[in-house]
This record gives structure tokens, sequence and C-alpha cells, in this order.
């Protein structure tokens, strides 16, 4: 099968490979980069345990070919904490309690970054609209807002000061 040349930036980092036509973005970024954090749960866009920020908006990227995120930026959850220090929503989840096994992790915490760069102050409604398209099979859901209204809370009171 022919290859395929493709340069992103990947947490910042400009990244080079050859990919097949048909390789996904959820297949590069794990076994080409080594980004194991991006989950593989589904490969039919129900779970959201693979999503990831690419140029900016929280996608699912295990029904995308790595070949169509050519030029893009894409950030995994081991760009999310920086410089060693964790998000806000890392923070919440860890304050409020927002995993167990922490396989949906990842997406949720993707998902939940895009949500609030959209909305900074979404109310508990907004919350789960935005987590639809991730499931959690252990929480019920109810840590995992709440970690959400943490990281809202304290970015907020970030941006305040």
């Amino acid at each position: 099968m022919a290859t395929h040349p493709i340069s992103l930036t990947i947490n910042g980092k400009a990244q080079k490979g050859e990919v097949e036509s048909r390789k996904l973005l959820v297949h590069y970024l794990r076994d080409d980069l080594g980004l194991t954090g991006t989950h593989i749960g589904c490969e039919t866009t129900q779970c959201g345990a693979c999503t990831v920020m690419l140029n900016g908006n929280a996608v699912k990227s295990c029904t995308i070919f790595a070949v169509q995120a050519d030029g893009a930026e894409v950030m995994t959850i081991e760009g999310v904490a920086k410089d060693g220090v964790l998000h806000p929503i890392q923070e919440g989840f860890w304050e409020e309690h927002g995993l167990q096994c922490g396989f949906c992790t990842p997406g949720m915490i993707i998902a939940s970054l895009d949500l609030l760069q959209r909305n900074p102050t979404p109310d508990e409604h907004e919350i789960r609209h935005a987590l639809h398209g991730n499931i959690c099979r252990c929480t019920g859901y109810q840590h995992i807002v709440k970690s959400i209204q943490y990281a809202a809370n304290k970015m907020q009171g970030a941006a305040a000061d």
C-alpha cells in the first residue's frame, strides 16, 4: 500500500511521518508516536475515548484519517498539562473524583476543554449535553460534571486575577 507524507504539530511539537492512506489518526498517535493516552474504545465514534483537539476543536480521532490531519495542530491528553502542572480540568477530575477506571478520562478531559473554551461558565445541563458523545461505564457522570464545574470555577477565578 502506498504511503503519504504528513506533517503535523502535536502537543506543540512538529512531527513528520509517512502513513498509509487508510491509517486512522488514533492509530498514528498511538502506534507511530507512542501517545497512548488517546484510547481506542469503539472505533465507531460512539464512546469518545479517542477524543483529541484538532485545530482547536474536539474530534474523535477514530474517524479521521491521519492524512486528513496533514498540516493540522493536534492536542492529545499528553499536551494538556503544562510544565508538569495539571490543567484545572485535570485537577478537577482529581479533586472531584471524576474518574474511576480512567479509560474514558482522556476523552472526557479533551471534550471538557473544548466545552470550556466555547462556554467558560456552563451549567449542569450544558455540561451533560457537551459530554453526550463520551461514554463512561463506571461513574454515572455526577462526579464528572462536578469536575468540570470545579475547572470552570477555577478558570474563572484565574481570569479574574
